[in-house]
């Protein structure tokens, strides 16, 4: 036969099936696109009733700077909103942020145009140039949080510390040579403070990354005693020999509050520890303590010194400092206010608590970017961090708003809550949300959204899990 089919140069039409087809060991599956509106965060729909019950976007509207605004440009408080809503989702810098403005369900939920893109983050935070601004706006936040509290009989223990934040890629302002636990590194070293009991963030200051730990605690702690709410009242104040500076112990008696800190091991005390001292055995097995008075040359008097050994060989993880001259022991020093009738070793006890500060910043740094957010300018990466801490405190005021006493990290909200599927459709002219929610656990997330939806507070808790 003879084949009358021209030759031409085109190449035959490609046919795209619609589904792609992925074997597994058991079937076949097809995997297809739609165009229904489908998030794969409708879980945070929780959290956008917990902030609109508190009409935090009306306090956000407040307190953040004014700019003019570009052409169909966003509010600050947008922006400030969808930030806390990618930090929240689990972003960790700008671009991850900007990244969940394809979501179709965050902005609807958080009331808001849309998610920002990271050039648009980038100027709004840019609009934070000094200290003046970032106080006048994080003061009243950190105040709104306290505010959510409730008073304690025997009052709050309020804990300092500061974090090193290693920045080895870029040249921000604020980025210096200080030391860390890897040695000298170029990093920040903010300054915060944690109420223990319930492991809220009271105060938030950055500072370049070559200061000393003390450097400004005083205005610090000045600035957050005056934003403090009255009913607010501090059992105790502690904090690591890092802050041992009698200007700032003055201040804390001036004050009339009672503090644990612990004393610098120099050499005046280092003495004082080779002398004969009365040592008594604790209810600690491997812990002895003893009592002076002690007065440093830069005290202006003597102030109580609880001195503590422990015999490393029965402490598994004890805690001081080793004395070439008295091997076999670890040693502490803590210097105190409280009165005599508070036992060494209560007083030790007491100051241990201060640990829960450290899992506070250990959760700041894995699930709130604190480590990733940096900008060029050193104000505007001071206003990111903060809002970031702010976004941890409503984790911490919505979980006791749902009345959970055992508090979760945000990792495991966002796997419990946040990352729940949905679907968003209009119905009737009104906006629904269809969750993706087992038949089982559904009954559970009614509870939920009853409870944030409740506007009076009842004792009625809900439980942790759907199970």
């Amino acid at each position: 036969m003879i084949n009358l089919a021209k030759a031409t140069d085109e190449s035959a039409h490609q046919t795209v099936t619609e589904f792609i087809k992925l074997q597994t060991p058991d079937q076949t599956i097809q995997i297809g696109f739609t165009d229904q509106k489908v998030s794969g965060r409708a879980g945070l729909l929780t959290f956008a009733q917990f902030l609109h019950w508190h009409r935090f976007g009306e306090l956000l509207a407040r307190v953040l700077p004014q700019f003019k605004q570009r052409r169909r440009g966003y509010q600050p408080f947008e922006y400030a909103l969808g930030f806390l809503a990618g930090i929240l989702a689990g972003a960790k810098k700008l671009t991850q942020v900007a990244h969940l403005r394809r979501d179709v369900m965050l902005a609807p939920l958080l009331a808001i145009q849309a998610i920002a893109s990271q050039s648009a983050f980038s100027r709004f935070f840019q609009h934070f140039d000094s200290a003046g601004k970032n106080l006048a706006t994080f003061r009243p936040l950190w105040r709104w949080g306290l505010e959510r509290l409730s008073s304690r009989p025997g009052g709050y223990a309020l804990d300092l510390d500061s974090t090193r934040l290693l920045h080895e890629d870029g040249h921000q302002e604020g980025v210096a040579v200080g030391y860390t636990r890897l040695g000298t590194k170029p990093c920040l070293h903010p300054l915060l403070a944690v109420l223990a009991e319930p492991k809220l963030v009271a105060g938030f200051w950055l500072r370049p990354g070559n200061s000393s730990c003390a450097n400004n605690v005083i205005a610090f702690t000045l600035d957050l005693l005056d934003y403090l709410p009255s009913f607010i009242r501090l059992r105790v104040v502690r904090a690591d020999s890092g802050f041992c500076l009698p200007e700032w112990l003055d201040l804390l008696e001036q004050q009339g509050l009672h503090y644990i800190v612990v004393a610098r091991l120099l050499q005046p005390l280092q003495r004082l520890l080779r002398q004969d001292l009365i040592w008594e055995a604790s209810e600690v097995p491997g812990t002895d303590v003893a009592e002076v008075w002690h007065q440093e040359i830069n005290w202006p008097q003597p102030r109580r010194l609880i001195l503590l050994r422990h015999r490393i060989a029965e402490k598994e993880r004890p805690g001081g400092k080793r004395l070439l001259d008295c091997p076999g022991y670890l040693y502490q020093a803590l210097v105190t206010n409280l009165p005599a009738s508070e036992r060494p070793i209560a007083v030790w006890r007491e100051y241990n608590g201060r640990a829960g500060c450290e899992e506070v910043i250990k959760q700041l740094d894995a699930d709130f970017g604190l480590p990733q957010l940096c900008l060029e300018k050193f104000w505007s990466t001071e206003a990111a961090l903060s809002l970031a801490i702010v976004s941890y405190n409503l984790c911490v005021l919505f979980q006791r708003r749902l009345g959970w006493l055992e508090r979760v990290t945000a990792a495991t909200l966002r796997f419990r809550l946040f990352t729940t599927g949905g679907i968003i459709s209009q119905t009737a002219g009104r906006t629904t949300i269809r969750l993706s929610v087992p038949k089982a656990e559904r009954n559970w997330w009614r509870e939920v959204l009853t409870k944030l939806h409740c506007e009076f507070p009842n004792g009625n808790a809900v439980s942790q899990t759907p199970g």
